[in-house]
Parts: C-alpha cells; structure tokens; sequence
C-alpha cells in the first residue's frame, strides 16, 4: 500500500490534474510556484507540494 503523503506525480499526471499543458507545468516549477523534484531525467512532484500548490491557487481566485 502506497503512503499518499510519498506520492509522486509524473508532469503528465500533474497536467491532468490541473488541466493545463505540460509547458505550463514547467513554468510553474521554474517559477518556484510548484515545487518538483527531479529522478533521473524526468520531473516529479509530490502529492503534498501538489495540494499546496491548489490550495495557493484557490486563495488567489
């Protein structure tokens, strides 16, 4: 059984979670608005920092 505080999202899932393109994913992550991690070549970012992220977002609409 997978902790959900150790899941990690790839940027595709991140995409369609939030609905929006990967290159907007990655401005995200290059703003420092979304925290990632990088293993290996590819991106991921953890469920916590994702709902963080949302709940950020929620506050600024």
């Amino acid at each position: 059984m997978i902790d959900i505080e150790l899941k990690l999202y790839t940027i595709e899932e991140v995409t369609k979670i939030l609905k929006v393109t990967q290159r907007t994913v990655y401005n995200y992550i290059k703003s420092g608005e979304l925290k990632a991690i990088k293993v290996g070549k590819n991106w991921r970012v953890k469920h916590k920092d994702l709902e963080q992220f949302l709940a950020h977002k929620t506050q600024e609409a």
